[in-house]
């Protein structure tokens, strides 16, 4: 997981460019998602993370954004009964 306040612009697009950074997240909320989701946008820069796939944003605690991944989400939420 890296946070946006802690990497350079031209560090980060390097990365998504290169597919090092495929998801974004908020960090207060806990919900990661598409790189261009319009919710994932507007979040404020100090609560964004990064990470390389699916698995470390699960690994980390964080759920599916229910506006860009619908399908994960709808699963997330059958699997944890909310």
């Amino acid at each position: 997981m890296i946070h946006h306040s802690q990497i350079s612009i031209i560090d980060l697009r390097s990365k998504i460019h290169n597919r090092e950074i495929l998801l974004g997240g908020n960090k207060k909320l806990k919900i990661y998602g598409l790189l261009n989701c319009k919710s994932g946008k507007r979040m404020k820069k100090e609560n964004r993370v990064f990470f390389t796939d699916e698995a470390e944003a699960l690994q980390n605690n964080y759920r599916p954004c229910g506006h860009c991944m619908r399908g994960a989400y709808q699963q997330w939420k059958v699997s944890t009964g909310n």
